[in-house]
């Protein structure tokens, strides 16, 4: 898991995974709080959607995911990197 974003309006409007270094400077802007429960393993939440700009969060949200996959075991990573049979020819296979 590397971001949660609540389905119903909230006090928080979007919570992420972040590098020791980027949480102590998130931290310092207003809108953005060490996300609750989650602070201790670097994780902050923004307020409203407007406490960074789109680049930002695009730009965070892409290296929460890197790291997260990252940890994972080898054999995890390769599976999810690995592509799917399409529908088409699974579906074929049946007739």
């Amino acid at each position: 898991m590397f971001a949660i974003a609540p389905l119903e309006p909230r006090d928080l409007w979007l919570s992420f995974k972040c590098s020791p270094e980027e949480f102590a400077e998130l931290v310092e802007r207003p809108g953005i709080v060490p996300a609750p429960y989650l602070a201790r393993a670097h994780w902050v939440s923004l307020e409203t959607g407007t406490a960074l700009t789109r680049a930002e969060i695009e730009r965070l949200l892409r290296q929460a995911h890197h790291s997260v996959f990252a940890k994972l075991p080898k054999m995890v990573q390769t599976k999810m990197l690995r592509p799917r049979p399409s529908k088409a020819r699974s579906d074929a296979g049946k007739r």
